[in-house]
């Protein structure tokens, strides 16, 4: 009967704390499995890198909605100026939002004309066109390195079937540059032409260029201040480059390396130059002459002196002087030719010689060089003696001279162009170079990173074993301690138990059975009597 009404060890051991204590045990217990899922959520978290920066708020809730549909979770930077993602996912986001076209930008490009309404007129059609190709433009300007934002204004006139009144069309641009960009000459140029060439008609000086704070960058386009451009400039240097790397290519065998040093200076020649020249000359030798035309006229009037004409003032004038053609055949004398003398006998004769003309036209290259100027230094040379002692020791008279002819043939020296070339032989004075310290272990990002990752799991595994060894493992070995010493009590209880009922004596059974008979015979008694016992047993 005894053992049926005992709790099992764990029932009994729980039964006998108190509240206080019971309290305490689901405290620590819940502060147990609140620091283990706390480590677990800040192992798990991952590195959050910038996906996109000044996001407008139409692109920023394009992005974001894609994002929520793609599953990636993200954050904003503080201030609201970046939109971050995990660090491992950066690169994949960014194509995958590329290939739904986003961000697409503040600027509107051609997409306004997908979204024309009916019954639209011709002037909103043109609007948008306009602003679509302003919009594009934007885009085209903003893939610019050194380009951050841009905005551009066309000044597109209608079309007029007046010649006169037609007008070429114009373009304002805005630029808005990176901190500490710049852009030369030669970019600006190269954004000139690229809107004058997207624009039809558009010359070139009809675009101008300004930037963020104002300055005008197409001003030295259009002024001309600049006497060579950027191509020029670059053509002179590799001019120059060119003509060292010769020189120190034939000479570096001779001295050695890094024992020659040579700078050239060349003046280069861009003017246009365009000539034409006629030449006539006389001819020199009359059977070099080609006959151009050649003209023959004979005419007869009468047999005798009879004086003939039309009667008048035409008829009476005085004889012309006779003209003589430029080469006209003897005429043999009237007694030898046996023919009568003609009263009135003309023959004229005439010829055109061709004349010696020379058309010239010349052209001259540009970028020809006008003059180059030569400076080359050779150090000395090393020289070790039979002690092994190394000397610096100049060059000969002969070796300078060899090194002179060599550098004058490599160059193309030209004294009547205005060359000149100087050799000087020296020894070099050469700092010798620190070692340049190794950036130790520590130092190296890769490192540090490196070293992050690993403190962040010791400190989480550090973290768990001070739980485990100071909190959980003394709360176990108290509570597996208590339940064992409840169950030592319990089962000793029980041991004496069930010595008592062993070793009662025969007449405690006889009362028992006393009782039981007297209860049946007499229960009103027995009744009172346990009444009294458990009402008024104090009495």
């Amino acid at each position: 009967m005894a053992e049926n009404n005992l709790s099992p060890p764990v029932a009994q051991a729980l039964g006998a704390l108190n509240t206080r204590q019971i309290l305490v045990l689901m405290v620590a217990a819940a502060t147990t499995v609140s620091l283990l899922a706390g480590l677990w959520m800040w192992g798990q978290t991952p590195d959050y890198r910038v996906l996109y920066g000044n996001l407008s708020d139409r692109d920023g809730g394009a992005v974001i909605e894609s994002l929520q549909q793609m599953n990636v979770p993200y954050k904003f930077a503080e201030g609201g100026g970046a939109l971050l993602v995990p660090a491992n996912q950066v690169h994949e986001v960014r194509l995958r939002l590329a290939s739904q076209g986003l961000p697409k930008g503040s600027v509107a490009g051609f997409e306004l004309m997908e979204n024309q309404k009916f019954g639209t007129s011709q002037f909103l059609e043109q609007v948008n066109y306009q602003r679509a190709l302003e919009g594009e433009l934007a885009r085209s300007m903003q893939t610019l390195a050194a380009v951050q934002g841009a905005r551009i204004h066309l000044a597109i006139p209608k079309p007029s079937v007046f010649a006169k009144e037609q007008q070429k069309p114009s373009a304002s641009v805005v630029l808005s540059l990176y901190p500490g960009r710049m852009l030369d000459s030669g970019q600006i140029n190269g954004i000139v032409h690229l809107i004058s060439s997207s624009i039809p008609d558009m010359p070139a000086k009809n675009v101008t260029v300004v930037d963020q704070s104002g300055s005008l960058l197409s001003s030295a386009r259009e002024t001309g201040a600049e006497p060579l451009d950027a191509s020029q400039l670059k053509y002179v240097q590799q001019v120059e480059r060119d003509y060292i790397r010769r020189i120190e290519a034939i000479i570096t065998p001779l001295v050695g390396t890094s024992n020659v040093r040579a700078q050239v200076t060349a003046d280069i020649d861009f003017a246009q130059t365009e000539q034409t020249a006629e030449i006539f000359k006389p001819n020199q030798d009359p059977k070099d002459t080609s006959v151009r035309s050649q003209q023959k006229l004979e005419a007869l009037n009468g047999g005798g002196q009879n004086a003939g004409g039309v009667p008048g003032a035409l008829s009476n004038q005085p004889p012309v002087p006779a003209t003589a053609p430029i080469v006209s055949p003897a005429e043999p004398p009237a007694s030898l030719s046996g023919t009568p003398p003609a009263s009135n006998l003309r023959r004229e004769s005439t010829i055109n010689y061709e004349v010696d003309r020379t058309i010239r036209y010349t052209k001259s290259p540009v970028g020809t060089i006008k003059r180059l100027s030569v400076a080359v230094v050779v150090n000395n040379r090393m020289v070790t003696d039979k002690n092994g002692k190394t000397s610096s020791k100049p060059l000969s008279e002969a070796e300078k001279t060899q090194v002179t002819a060599l550098v004058k043939e490599a160059m193309g020296f030209d004294a009547n162009r205005g060359d000149t070339l100087n050799v000087l032989n020296s020894p070099f004075n050469v700092e010798k170079e620190e070692p340049v310290a190794e950036v130790p272990l520590w130092k190296q990002p890769e490192y540090i990173a490196l070293a992050k990752e690993i403190v962040k799991y010791v400190l989480i595994a550090g973290l768990l074993l001070f739980i485990v060894l100071k909190i959980l493992r003394p709360a176990i070995n108290s509570t597996v301690s208590f339940f064992q010493r409840m169950e030592n009590e319990i089962v000793a209880a029980r041991n004496k138990a069930a010595e008592n009922a062993q070793q009662r004596p025969p007449a405690y059974q006889n009362d028992v059975t006393g009782a039981r008979q007297l209860a049946q015979q007499d229960p009103k008694l027995v009744a009172s009597v346990v009444k009294q016992w458990v009402g008024g047993g104090n009495e």
